[in-house]
């Protein structure tokens, strides 16, 4: 960023954005990846202040958005402060899609994210999630719909084939861009794979030369180095952070893990768990907060015996003693209620 010479002018210029979601510009290249029982609004706002510079929901059922909205409403709310904000769908008959995409442009997000990467059988065996990738034909005809129908961007997230002798994200790269796609993000990673083996970044590489729009590439950034690593090996406009984000915000920072003070860690651990008791209400804000704990703690040096009493600990008081006789001191202004710490607007 450059400044002027001018001393009296004291306001810097605006940054550049990274990249664009159509017209919608983008500020930083690390993203959170939508990720089911991690990413919720909690610590997806978490990690949008540590420097991740897109916030995507976990993926939505487009049968649940027509038949229940209002179960399925909290897993689409998000802050002024997330935005871009992406609302990620998922399901394998069109004309479904179009409805519950039209349904869910009513909460104005920036855009509509068609998830084309999960492998759970339960999901691409009917089709759907990376089971759209056997037919880049029906994959070309939702997008068209989507982006001749919506007044937002169409996004999506795919892997790169449903397994090693059908790797066809060429012919499903294109058709997405060339119906009005804006933005693609790339586990380089096949459906067979699940999250075994390692991911093919050339595969990734290799879509980049072939799109005009942004590429976000995503599988194996486990380290700070892998963020610029991915990004020079492949010329991708973003890297998306999976495992490697959970209990490490700071990896958004490109700070390593090991350079964080204890200190430092029990005020992340204090503001995630008040976030938490707020958005989900005691206990069952603690009781989602735990899975978060083991992945914060694995660099610690802590017993085993010390980690199985946190983890089966229901009361929030007796879950912060017992921190603090660990050496972890969160302070929480109500700790059995749910009202958070200030400046957590949940």
């Amino acid at each position: 960023m450059k400044f002027s010479n001018n001393m009296d002018k004291s306001t810097p210029p605006e940054p550049s954005a990274d990249f664009f979601i159509g017209n919608i510009p983008v500020f930083g290249d690390c993203v959170l990846a939508p990720m089911t029982g991690f990413s919720d609004p909690p610590y997806r706002f978490l990690c949008r202040t540590f420097g991740s510079s897109l916030s995507y929901t976990v993926f939505i059922n487009a049968m649940d958005v027509l038949d229940k909205w209002e179960r399925t409403l909290p897993d689409m709310l998000f802050l002024p402060q997330e935005r871009p904000f992406l609302i990620q769908l998922f399901d394998n008959d069109e004309d479904r899609i179009l409805a519950a995409a039209l349904k869910i442009q009513q909460l104005k997000p920036d855009a509509i994210d068609l998830n084309m990467g999960c492998s759970t059988r339960r999901v691409s065996g009917r089709g759907a999630g990376a089971g759209l990738l056997k037919d880049p034909a029906k994959i070309a005809r939702i997008v068209h719909r989507l982006h001749t129908s919506l007044d937002i961007p169409i996004t999506a997230k795919i892997r790169i084939g449903w397994d090693q002798d059908s790797r066809n994200y060429l012919d499903v790269t294109r058709a997405f861009e060339e119906n009005g796609g804006a933005m693609i993000a790339v586990h380089a990673r096949t459906r067979e794979q699940a999250y075994s083996g390692q991911a093919d970044w050339e595969t990734i590489a290799d879509i980049k030369r072939n799109l005009s729009i942004p590429v976000i590439g995503n599988g194996d950034v486990r380290s700070v180095e892998d963020i610029q690593g991915l990004k020079t090996e492949t010329g991708c406009d973003g890297v998306m952070i999976g495992r490697a984000a959970v209990g490490n915000p700071w990896i958004f920072q490109r700070r390593r893990r090991e350079d964080i003070s204890r200190e430092e860690l029990s005020t992340v651990l204090s503001n995630h768990l008040a976030a938490m008791l707020t958005f989900y209400g005691n206990p069952k804000g603690l009781e989602l907060f735990r899975k978060h704990l083991v992945r914060y703690l694995e660099p610690e040096n802590i017993s085993l015996h010390d980690r199985r009493t946190l983890l089966t600990q229901s009361s929030v008081s007796e879950f912060i003693l017992n921190l603090a006789g660990l050496g972890y001191n969160l302070s929480l202004e109500d700790p059995e209620g749910t009202a958070g710490l200030s400046g957590l607007p949940f």
